[in-house]
């Protein structure tokens, strides 16, 4: 087998995802650009997945939002409550690997998505469930959202100006994290099950994954003893190293990061600051921290008479680490996401050309070319009719009985060519 011909990395994995709007997608689109099918198990009745009707530049049953997250995917409508439908999702469990869900802590067990409820089914089976506060503990039952979770775990306490109210991220890096996370929990326990023949839960949630990234705040803050209290700084300052932050320029803003020594050194010579080595109030990190507002202000006065480009290239060619604070637009235009690669285009019916940002996940080769989101319940037919081998008189007893909820002719109505 040549290199090119090889299959992709995870080409051999069948996810069931019940999933929905951002966290839950975001971990299996990884997986899916990696080779995986991911079958989306959708309810036409609701709509199928939220994100289908997520505003800006949505039609439809289709956002690109939704594509955003869900290219390389397949798409089944099927009613989980209603016992045809679990019928067909029992056969499915069969042919996959894992069933991975982003749902409410209580809900997994309402609906038999947990191993105990599928093992009779497939004893390999991998139940995955991503939800807000995880099937245990007394907030098990709630709802939660990225900006809440941001909140409750001290993120938006840490970030944002000292006199400015508390602030999230730009960015939902809570649902983000949560979805690498649950993908993660997948791969783990479907290699236990190849090894062991037995499936598992994977029970992770965003709650975790918020709290786990407190990582060395948390650490500093319950040491024994300990009076640290976390504190916002301005321009975005790290706690700890002075400088390690943004700055103004003459006409917009730039990163500076003075993580080791070497780097001030550099620093303070391409600024031109360079008597500052005498001076015991710039001498070393414990210094610097000690009178971070004199420090910052020298620095602050020096990078103000010149503009963000002159300072990156200088800086960058005496090998200070900095970068400019771009715009999305011009983070785009970076020749470096060129260089890898990183914007990703399909073809669409909506939308003219999607495109998105590539996983950055990389393993071998990447994939040669990409499909688009798939429409709500798009590949009912091929699913039901190849992967489970049913024909057409079986769809339409199963039809009758309710399995897909269907409420209006679905792609897996159409009539048969063959």
């Amino acid at each position: 087998m040549t290199h090119s011909a090889r299959p992709r990395p995870l080409g051999d994995l069948r996810i069931l995802a019940v999933e929905q709007y951002g966290a839950g997608p975001f971990g299996t689109v990884h997986l899916a650009e990696l080779g995986a099918d991911v079958i989306k198990v959708e309810d036409v009745r609701t709509g199928g997945d939220v994100g289908r009707a997520v505003p800006p530049f949505q039609q439809g049953d289709d956002s690109l939002f939704f594509e955003t997250f869900n290219h390389d995917k397949r798409s089944v409508v099927l009613d989980l409550a209603n016992d045809a439908g679990r019928e067909v999702f029992h056969d499915l469990v069969r042919a996959s690997d894992a069933v991975y869900s982003n749902l409410r802590g209580d809900v997994p067990a309402k609906l038999g998505l947990r191993y105990a409820d599928l093992a009779h089914v497939n004893p390999r089976i991998v139940c995955v469930s991503l939800s807000g506060f995880g099937m245990t503990g007394p907030r098990r039952a709630e709802p939660a959202y990225d900006y809440i979770l941001q909140g409750m775990a001290g993120w938006q306490a840490l970030t944002g100006d000292p006199d400015g109210p508390p602030t999230k991220s730009g960015l939902s890096l809570v649902d983000y994290s949560g979805g690498l996370v649950a993908a993660l929990a997948l791969l783990a326990g479907v290699h236990a099950a190849r090894r062991d023949g037995v499936g598992c839960d994977c029970d992770t949630s965003l709650f975790d994954t918020a709290m786990s990234m407190l990582t060395y705040v948390a650490a500093w803050t319950m040491a024994p003893g300990s009076t640290y209290e976390p504190e916002r700084l301005a321009y975005s300052a790290h706690p700890s190293i002075v400088p390690f932050q943004n700055f103004r320029t003459a006409d917009g803003w730039i990163v500076i990061v003075c993580a080791k020594e070497k780097f001030w050194q550099r620093l303070i010579d391409v600024l031109g600051i360079a008597h500052v080595r005498d001076d015991p109030r710039f001498a070393g990190f414990a210094a610097r921290r000690a009178n971070r507002a004199y420090v910052v202000a020298t620095l602050q006065d020096a990078f103000a008479t010149r503009t963000t480009a002159d300072w990156i290239a200088a800086l960058t060619a005496a090998g200070v680490p900095c970068g400019p604070i771009n715009d999305v637009r011009a983070a785009l235009a970076d020749p470096q996401t060129a260089a890898r690669g990183l914007v990703t285009e399909t073809e669409h019916p909506a939308f003219g050309t999607a495109s998105w940002i590539a996983s950055p996940v990389r393993v071998g080769d990447p994939p040669a070319h990409h499909r688009r989101a798939p429409q709500l319940g798009e590949h009912n037919r091929v699913v039901l009719r190849e992967l489970l081998g049913y024909d057409d008189a079986r769809v339409r007893a199963l039809r009758s009985r309710g399995a897909f909820g269907a409420k209006r002719l679905m792609p897996y109505e159409e009539p048969s060519s063959g």
